[in-house]
Formats: C-alpha cells, structure tokens, sequence
C-alpha cells in the first residue's frame, strides 16, 4: 500500500480513523489534529496515503439519486458537450423509454431560464416530458416539426401545448405530418400561416428539444413509416440517424436525401444555428447513430441511460 504498509497497522487504523472522521463526519484536519493530538501536518499526510493506496476511493455521484454523475462528466468530456445526464434506470423495464423523457423534463426545468425561447420536435422519446415538469418560466414555445403520428394518439401538438400551459407562455404550434407523400404537397403545406409563421421564429429558438433516432426498424419514427425502397435509398447515401428530421451520415454531417422536399421540418442549417440543442436517446442498438451525432456538433446536450453511455465512451476515439 502506498504509503501505508502492514507492516505498521497502527499507523494504517490510524489513517482509517483520520479519513472516517475528515470524509465522512466532515471534521476539518486541525479539529482532528486537536482531536487525536498529532500535528495536522500529519493528518495531512495520512489523507494523502490514505487516498493513494485506495483505502480511500471518491466516486462523484449524487446522493440516492439515479443520476450518475461520474458517467455525465465522461461524457463531456469525450465529446466536448455542454451537458450531458446519465441515468441509471433498469435496462429490462418496458418503461426506459417514459422515464427517460421525464428525466429530460427534469432537466429542462434546471436549464431553461426566463429569457429562452424554446423549440420542440416530436419523438416517442419525448412524448413523457411533460408530465415532469411541474413549472417552467413563461417562454416562448416554438413547434419545429410536423408529427409522425404515435401508436399511443398522443401527438406534437398535444405535448407543445402541455408544455405552454405549465410555463404560460405563447405557444407557436400547427397541426402537419413531418412527412408528406409528395414534395408539391409539403411545399404548399409550408406556406400556411401558422406553419411559415412557426418556422420564422426558429431563428429566436435559443434551446431545442430532440431525440437521436438510428437509420434501422425499431429505432426511428421516420424510417418505420417510410416504404423499404425509400430506406435503402436514405441507406445508400450513407445516413445513420435522423435527429428532428435531419439527416445524419457517419461523419456526423448533414445529408441531403430524396425525402428533404417532402418533410415538414426545420432545415439543418436552421437547426445548426440554435445555440442549445438538447437530445434525448435510449437504447444501445443506436448507440453508432448517437456517437456520429455528438462528434458532428449538431446537438449540444444529451439525456441517455448507463448502457448506452458506457457503449459511447468506448466508441468516443474511433474516427
């Protein structure tokens, strides 16, 4: 043991009583020095060896909470992100995918303050926030994208509204699929007003609400509602994930593809500009689609679960 040795077991309890007393009773080194009546030079020196052969360990995490706050910090850093959560919540419960949108909805409350104007898409991921938030300021709430419409009824309108009704801020909302079956269709659907005006207030939108989807069944609302011969379309242009209706390639850049005319969404270029973008994604299956995504710097924060966050750091030096 460095510093500390068997062969002095007086000396490693007393290091043990030292570290008890200094970490855990918060009893400051010249207390304890009063206390034991050694110099607190000593104590000093016995916190040190005590920390370096491992008799003490320090974790940084939140007491009794689900967050996991070493992983979150890892997670910054790999990928240079603003903020990142990580929770620990039982990868087997059929319910990952509800408690992680409530747990962006905690989030979101600790962000967002009275001066931000906030942007929201539809995602099944984000279809629980609401029912987290138990107030927010009263901000501006801008709709960025039509809604691909969810096995449950629960649709983008219904959560912006929620949303505008907890914080009592204006709410800028319209009723439109995200995906149209022609591009004539979608261009004329843009030009009504409630739409061509929510769009216009995208460049106010200082943080946005998004989920990371992968380019496979299961794992995207777009791809599961699209025919197979328009997913090896999207496929062959090398996409691997869809935040908010934009298209994302391996590099983590944008990509054009065929379906752009057709989809009722903000532009990757608009939505490149919103100072904060928060993402939401669950579900190791994505996690190739989530790693391209932060290293391409479209989304700024990320809410995800233990797996995936671990799955990521491992993937976080591969080019």
């Amino acid at each position: 043991m460095a510093g500390l040795s068997a062969d002095h077991p007086s000396e490693v309890v007393l290091a043990a009583r030292i570290a008890r007393q200094f970490y855990l009773e918060g009893v400051s080194k010249v207390d304890i020095a009063d206390r034991l009546g050694i110099s607190r030079f000593r104590v000093a020196r016995l916190l040190d060896s005590a920390r370096e052969s491992g008799m003490v360990r320090i974790e940084i995490g939140l007491p009794g909470g689900s967050l996991d706050a070493g992983l979150s910090a890892e997670l910054c850093a790999a990928f240079g992100l603003k903020h990142a959560f990580v929770f620990n919540f039982p990868e087997e419960d059929e319910t990952l995918r509800r408690r992680l949108g409530e747990a962006a909805g905690q989030v979101l409350m600790d962000l967002i303050t009275p001066g931000d104007v906030l942007g929201m898409s539809w995602s099944r991921a984000l279809g629980a926030l609401a029912a987290a938030l138990t107030q927010i300021p009263p901000c501006p709430i801008v709709q960025l994208t039509g809604a691909v419409p969810p096995p449950d009824g629960r649709d983008l309108l219904d959560l912006v509204r929620s949303v505008a009704r907890i914080g009592g801020g204006p709410a800028h909302t319209f009723y439109a699929p995200m995906l149209l079956d022609d591009a004539q269709t979608a261009a004329a659907i843009r030009r009504q007003a409630d739409i061509a005006g929510a769009f216009a207030l995208v460049p106010s939108v200082t943080i946005a609400l998004v989920a990371i989807g992968a380019w496979g069944p299961g794992l995207s609302t777009i791809y599961d509602a699209i025919t197979p011969a328009e997913r090896e379309a999207v496929r062959a242009l090398g996409v691997c994930a869809e935040v908010a209706g934009v298209f994302i390639g391996e590099n983590g850049k944008p990509v054009d593809t065929p379906l752009d005319s057709r989809m009722i969404v903000t532009p990757g270029p608009a939505l490149a500009r919103v100072p904060f973008v928060l993402s939401v994604a669950y579900d190791v299956a994505k996690s190739s689609a989530v790693s391209a995504t932060l290293r391409g710097g479209l989304v700024h924060g990320l809410v995800t679960h233990a797996s995936l966050a671990r799955d990521l750091l491992g993937r976080a030096d591969v080019p």
